[in-house]
């Protein structure tokens, strides 16, 4: 594997000519990095980000108590020990992925500031070239590569998801999306309206209620949670005993890894009493007499959509001191007061806030085409959610809803450090995965089975991604424990590869 360098390039262009260019500083492309940089060594690479500093979501978000709802055991990567509480703020995440930075020298091979706007596969020089620009300069910016790893996530960082309502235009108050959450913003000794259900909605609530003169929060239909204490027993007991962290984090992780399989199969298997253990531990703080199936009873089954860890309970602990109140009702239309339901009640407001959710963004946004023919990739079928038909030496990190999104950072990056391993020690530039004779008669389904995962932000967009067959490798499972077994197996000489 090697980058044509035979083909007249202009100086400029020629210092940006990479065996590897990653998209996204974030924590995918942060970890995709150090996986490069340490299992294929003298392997040329670059990283691309769009924003002025690492650390993706992390950096954009940054609303009041913004934070993971993943365990940072599992949320960290595995060659790096987590030594915080198990939910952790925005900012002790970027601090970890500073570390992860710092202590392996990466900061050299990342461009911020740098935006891609096209990307072009050459067959005949079996390359990627990617056009774009400085966003600091407006100077444009040509990079060369042979392979091309989209870490870039999968949603609009620029812009949240914000339906729209009847009479928007009519509320004299501020309307905001958390996700553009302006610096300015007093909530001080003010109504407020959050609408939402999810992740979001339940870490900003605790953080503004007590400023607040009341919080209401506005639901369509519940969410799950899993209410505890921040904190991890088994670890804190490892540490007494002074245990290595590096012991620790490996320990806490298969521990944590081991309960959320048996979790995720109660709720297919038994969902009746997966629920039933949902909604009692929310019971336990919002007490007896509270209308736990009206505000805390979804309609679908445990995992369909993602469910949030609500550390020490706090967005209970704001209802129960009255600083917060639940609604779950549908929206009529705005006014110039608030929001108008549909049972006829009048919410006042000062401030709304739309915790709403995503946009979903297919690859960045990007303009992707292959000897200068435009890529739709609704019309791809996947390679186990990472590789799409007709693209060639591409590979994009998707990560797990259902667990902890950078445990697929890992697995994935393994795989591409091997493919690449592969490709070089048989002398071959290009590779592309393609569907078998066995695989023509295969039905094309949508990405994602609603059945299975259905979040509002992947349903709205379903017809932008690329299709899934109904094998297991060509469709992304969502399933941690099995690809965690089988991603590894791959056999990189399977006809699925096509190389050149």
């Amino acid at each position: 594997m090697s980058v044509d360098h035979s083909s007249e390039q202009s100086p400029s262009t020629a210092e940006n000519i990479f065996d590897v260019l990653i998209v996204g500083a974030g924590i995918s492309g942060i970890g995709a990095a150090y996986h490069l940089q340490d299992q294929t060594p003298g392997t040329s690479f670059l990283v691309l980000e769009t924003l002025d500093d690492f650390g993706g979501t992390w950096l954009t978000h940054t609303y009041p108590g913004i934070r993971s709802d993943s365990d940072l055991y599992t949320f960290g990567y595995r060659f790096k020990p987590w030594v915080g509480a198990p939910i952790a703020s925005a900012e002790e995440i970027l601090n970890y992925m500073g570390e992860v930075i710092d202590e392996n020298d990466l900061d050299k091979h990342i461009r911020y500031q740098h935006h891609i706007d096209s990307a072009n596969w050459c067959s005949t020089h079996k390359q990627w070239t990617l056009k774009g620009h400085r966003k600091d300069t407006g100077e444009s910016v040509t990079f060369i590569s042979n392979f091309l790893w989209m870490c870039q996530g999968y949603y609009e960082h620029a812009k949240g998801y914000t339906p729209e309502w009847p009479g928007m235009d009519k509320f004299e108050g501020e309307i905001i999306h958390p996700q553009t959450w302006p610096k300015d913003l007093d909530y001080k000794n003010k109504k407020v309206i959050v609408i939402g259900s999810g992740a979001t909605a339940a870490t900003l609530v605790p953080a503004i209620a007590a400023d607040c003169e009341h919080v209401t929060v506005l639901q369509r239909s519940p969410t799950y949670f899993i209410p505890g204490r921040n904190e991890n027993e088994m670890a804190d007991q490892l540490r007494r005993l002074e245990i290595d962290e590096t012991w620790i984090h490996e320990i806490v992780r298969r521990q944590i890894l081991f309960d959320q399989a048996e979790f995720t199969r109660l709720a297919i298997e038994e969902p009746e009493f997966a629920k039933t253990e949902l909604l009692n531990g929310v019971r336990e703080y919002l007490g007896p007499d509270y209308d736990i199936d009206k505000h805390f009873t979804p309609r679908y089954r445990p995992w369909r959509q993602r469910i949030a860890f609500v550390p020490d309970g706090d967005i209970f602990k704001g209802i129960t001191s009255g600083a917060a109140s639940m609604v779950t009702d549908e929206i009529e239309s705005f006014t110039k007061e608030g929001i108008l339901l549909k049972s006829g009640d009048l919410l006042k407001a000062d401030i709304i806030m739309t915790a709403t959710g995503f946009n979903l963004s297919v690859l960045g946004g990007i303009e992707f085409s292959v000897d200068d023919k435009q890529v739709d990739f609704a019309d791809t079928v996947t390679y186990r959610g990472m590789m799409f038909t007709g693209v060639p030496n591409m590979v994009w990190i998707f990560g797990y809803f259902r667990a902890s999104w950078t445990l697929r950072v890992d697995i994935i990056a393994d795989f591409v450090c091997r493919l690449l391993t592969h490709m070089k020690s048989n002398d071959v530039s290009s590779v592309e995965a393609a569907l078998r004779p066995e695989d023509m008669d295969m039905p094309k389904l949508p990405w994602m089975d609603p059945e299975n995962f259905n979040p509002g932000y992947l349903m709205r967009s379903m017809h932008l991604m690329p299709k899934r067959g109904d094998k297991p490798e060509w469709q992304h499972t969502q399933d941690y424990w099995l690809e965690k077994d089988e991603l590894p197996k791959i056999d990189l000489k399977d006809s699925v590869f096509v190389y050149k």
